[in-house]
This record gives C-alpha cells, sequence and structure tokens, in this order.
C-alpha cells in the first residue's frame, strides 16, 4: 500500500490525490486522451480505455468526471472502498437525503441524484431519504440564520411531493437510460424511504441515551457551520445543533436495516457525514464511507436553491420542460463540457467526441443541445423532451406545426405570464378586432398605428394590415388557437370557441 500523502488531511481525501493512486489502472486513457488517431484506431482505443477505466471502478471513474470530490475517511477509503466498489463483488448500498423544505427537488440536487444512479448502473442498490423529520429542525449548514420552521402538515405534503418526484425520476432512468445499453449487467435496486418513519418513532430518552451519548460534544462543536452561526447575532438553536446527530442517526438506522454503508452529499454536507461516520462505527464496529459531489452555482457564484431565489425546479408544475431545457441549452462553453460530465451518462470518449464537433461547428450549439435533451429526458420523460422541442420550435422559430401540437398545457407552461383570452369568431373579424377583443392594443389611432407599424404578429407571422380578415389555417390554428404578439415579449393567447 503507497504511503499516504501527508499534505491531505486523515478526515477526506481530496478527488485528486483519490485519482494520483487509483490512476496506475488507468494510466492508458491518459495517453490516449492526449491524440486522435483515425477512426478505426480510435474505436480500438476508446475500447481499451473503457477496459482500462473500468479497472479502477466506480470510484475512479466518477472521480475522473468531476463528480465525486471528496471521499471520507481518506485512509480507511484508499485501503478498502476502490475493492468494495469492483465489479463482481457483492453489491453495497448507497443513500443521500432530501429534506422537504419545499414540494420539489431543483436542480441543486441532481449531481447527487446522479451520484446515486451511477452507484445503483455499477449493480449497487439506492436509497433517497426524504427528510420528513430533520426538515422540521432544519439544516444550519451554510446559513447565516435559522429557517423558518415548517408546520406539520406542510412538511407532509412536501414529502410527498420529494418522493413523487424521486420514484418518477428513477423510473425514467430505468426505462430510458438504462434497458437499451445495460449489455446484460445488473441495475440496483432503488428505494425512496422518509425518516419520519422510524425518527418520529424514536422516544426521546432512547436517543439520547443511546445515539446520543456516542457523539462528541467537541466534535460537533468545532465544525465551521457550528462555530459560524455561534458567533452571528442570532446564534444557534438547540434543534439546530442536533441536526447532524438526527441524520447520522439516519446512516445508522439504515445501515442496521438496509446493510448501508456509502452516504452521499453536497460538498456542504462534509459535517454533517462525518458525524454519521463517527456513530455507526462506534455504535456497530464497521467500516462506512462518506462521498461529497459538486455544489452547482449560478454565474455570480450563488448555491441554486430554493434559499437564494434561483432554483430551477424538476416538477412540471413549478418549472415546466421547456424552461429546464433552456436552462441547459443556454450554458456558456466554458461550463458545459464540465456539465455533460456531471449531469449525463454519455461516456467520456463521447463527450470529446461532441465537444471536438463543437469547435468545428461552434454555432450549432452541439454540446449545450445535447446537455439540455439528456437531462430534460431524465426529468421529464421522452414526452417532457419532445414537449421542450416543440415550445422551443414554436418561441424561438415561429413553427406554425410546432404551435399546432402543442396542447393547452404546454401553451400555459410556454407563455406563463400570457392573459389566456376565450373569444367566438364572427363572420369577418379582422386583426384590429382581434387585438381590441383581446385588449392587446389601446383603442383609437395609437393601436391602429402599432399594427401598421409592424408591432403585431399572429402565430408568427407579422400582420401590418388592420383590415386583414382572420383565415382559418393561418391566423387560426387547426387547434383552434391563436398566438398573438404585441411589440416583441407581450403574448396573448386566444382560444376561439
Amino acid at each position: 500500500r503507497p504511503r499516504l500523502d501527508p499534505s491531505v488531511p486523515r478526515g477526506k481525501m481530496a478527488a485528486p490525490t483519490l485519482r494520483r493512486r487509483l490512476g496506475r489502472v488507468r494510466s492508458l486513457w491518459g495517453g490516449l486522451c492526449r491524440v486522435l488517431p483515425p477512426l478505426p484506431l480510435r474505436r480500438r482505443a476508446h475500447e481499451q480505455a473503457r477496459r482500462a477505466r473500468g479497472a479502477g471502478g466506480l470510484l475512479a471513474a466518477q472521480c475522473e468526471r468531476g463528480l465525486f470530490q471528496e471521499v471520507f475517511p481518506a485512509q480507511i477509503a484508499e485501503e478498502q472502498l476502490p475493492g468494495l466498489l469492483e465489479p463482481g463483488r457483492p453489491p453495497l448500498t448507497a443513500y443521500c437525503g432530501f429534506d422537504p423544505t419545499a414540494d420539489s427537488l431543483h436542480v441543486g440536487h441532481l449531481l447527487a441524484l446522479t451520484g446515486l444512479l451511477h452507484f445503483q448502473r455499477a449493480g449497487h442498490n439506492v436509497i433517497a431519504v426524504v427528510g420528513g423529520a430533520t426538515a422540521r429542525l432544519g439544516d444550519p449548514s451554510g446559513r447565516e440564520r435559522a429557517r423558518e420552521p415548517l408546520p406539520a402538515e406542510q412538511v407532509r405534503a412536501n414529502a410527498r411531493g420529494l418522493r413523487a418526484g424521486l420514484e418518477r425520476l428513477f423510473q425514467n432512468h430505468r426505462e430510458l437510460f438504462w434497458g437499451a445499453v445495460a449489455g446484460g449487467g445488473r441495475l440496483g435496486e432503488a428505494a425512496v424511504l422518509d425518516n419520519a418513519s422510524w425518527l418520529g418513532r424514536e422516544p426521546l430518552l432512547d436517543f439520547l441515551g443511546g445515539a446520543g451519548g456516542r457523539l462528541r460534544m467537541g466534535t460537533l462543536l468545532s465544525r465551521q457551520s457550528c462555530q459560524a452561526r455561534l458567533r452571528s447575532p442570532e446564534g444557534m438553536s438547540l434543534a439546530e445543533f442536533l441536526y447532524p446527530a438526527l441524520q447520522a442517526y439516519d446512516f445508522l438506522h439504515l445501515h442496521r436495516h438496509h446493510g448501508c454503508r456509502v452516504q452521499l452529499g453536497g460538498a456542504d454536507q462534509m459535517g454533517n457525514i462525518m458525524s454519521g461516520y463517527e456513530l455507526v462505527t462506534k455504535m456497530t464496529g464497521t467500516d462506512v464511507f462518506g462521498i461529497t459531489v459538486p455544489l452547482i452555482t449560478s454565474t455570480t457564484g450563488d448555491k441554486l436553491g430554493k434559499t437564494a431565489g434561483n432554483a430551477v425546479w424538476l416538477n412540471r408544475d413549478k418549472t415546466s420542460p421547456f424552461e429546464l431545457y433552456q436552462f441547459f441549452v443556454r450554458q456558456q462553453d466554458n461550463i458545459v463540457e464540465k456539465y455533460l460530465k456531471l449531469f449525463t451518462f454519455l461516456p467520456l470518449e463521447e463527450i470529446d467526441h461532441i465537444m471536438a464537433m463543437h469547435a468545428k461547428e461552434p454555432e450549432k450549439w452541439g454540446p449545450q443541445k445535447r446537455l439540455a435533451a439528456e437531462v430534460t429526458k431524465l426529468v421529464h420523460g421522452r414526452e417532457g423532451l419532445e414537449s421542450a422541442k416543440r415550445c422551443t420550435k414554436a418561441l424561438y422559430y415561429s413553427s406554425v406545426e410546432a404551435l399546432e401540437a402543442m396542447s393547452d398545457q404546454e401553451l400555459q407552461e410556454l407563455f406563463r405570464q400570457a392573459p389566456s383570452v376565450e373569444l367566438m369568431l364572427e363572420p369577418g373579424m379582422n386583426v384590429l378586432d382581434l387585438c381590441r377583443k383581446a385588449n392587446a392594443i389601446l383603442d383609437g389611432p395609437s393601436g391602429y398605428q402599432k399594427i401598421t407599424a409592424g408591432g403585431v404578429s399572429i402565430n408568427g407571422i407579422r400582420v401590418t394590415n388592420p383590415e386583414t380578415v382572420l383565415i382559418l389555417g393561418q391566423h387560426i390554428l387547426k387547434n383552434g388557437v391563436s398566438l398573438l404578439r404585441i411589440g416583441k415579449k407581450n403574448y396573448y393567447i386566444i382560444k376561439w370557441l
């Protein structure tokens, strides 16, 4: 066994260090990345790279993608975890928790979910835990002040929403991303649990006398998040202070009842993961592990989420498939390759090819479109992806065919702020009549001039004659809808009776 790197703290192991230690079994891949031989040779090289990458197992592959950032505890993980995750070994069980502070997951949760799915794709079993109990306390990690307490009924409603979203995502992955590429491999089992089912039944004195007696105050107080809150004017409540202890108990319960040995979490969850490791090892004597994934931030560096007010939700009633698709298709060149590695299951050699084609034809935005398609399909399924593409064609390419194929739901999602007006088509009704009945222009000369100046379009076609009579199939689509636009951004959805 190689000596430990003295520059790495004993408590955790950074991904670059882990990559160096696992690099010997993947050295072939590094050489292959530096050259692009002719296509037949490249195919053989990619196959060799795939075998070399597989030799390092799941841990090495995800570190190479940048998905796994830190592994804890460093020394034990170095000695045991790569071997435990090697193909052909008995499956491990990994879990990640999601507190229902809202009724939907958001893009900030996607990397932890993707990490679970990579475990599942490697044949291991995964558990997504909805924090129906811990959400009542609120995680203090990375927060300057306490969360507003949520009523119990609101937490239960949010938990139902999160559970439905998680189950939908696992189902989409199994049906759309696994069957065609499984190659005979085993897809691990997936379960969605609520920690209210065990924490809600745990008597307080039993908890304090059992788990509470094994967790050290000095360790909990030394955490950076705890120190920052204790120094703040608001301070820290006992409920928040006990949050890491309850999350640690989740790990203990899942280890005892489901054999769980790995906890995944965002990079800001390392303190909570360390508490779980401490509790499980002290009470069971079994080595367990923690793995963190990167935090997704906005262009200003803020963490994406509900608290920051910049959440891109995964539930359709909050963020439509079109809006999710556009979030990813608008990513800049300097981030899109990283996101392809983090958010998709595309092989690294395919991502290399996509980026090479992008260098030749940047105007096509190939990587962005592929990234957006892969994520939207995972979150919303095949129908959701088709919906996003229809909306894109209708809005940005003025496609009449796409507009005619859109459902009422898609129209409302695409033009979320647009008024919806129901009108009766009368003989001889013209463009001016339509605009006035929809209250889209002012009465009098100014409204008339708005049309003649080219400020009005119907179904993506500019109309400059106010007296033009409305024509079925042109101004009124086959689905009985007209999309009226005034100026650049003001839309009106007209439903004809």
